[in-house]
């Protein structure tokens, strides 16, 4: 709980064009966890849900710079 509360705080001190790159470079990471997992499974499958779940955060993020 503590992790998701600090990531939030450092969520809401990146700037616009900031939340942008990470979105994407959390996207292509997503993509490339993706295509490993389906050649061979991951030791942790569950990295995929949390990145998926980050990046959730991250967009929601986006939003609020965005209509603010």
């Amino acid at each position: 709980m503590v992790k998701k509360v600090q990531y939030n705080k450092e969520l809401a001190s990146l700037t616009f064009e900031d939340l942008q790159a990470r979105i994407k470079e959390d996207s292509l990471r997503l993509k490339k966890l993706q295509f490993a997992h389906a050649i061979s499974p991951l030791e942790n499958p569950a990295s995929i849900r949390n990145l998926r779940k980050d990046i959730a955060r991250l967009k929601t993020a986006f939003q609020k710079k965005a209509l603010a």
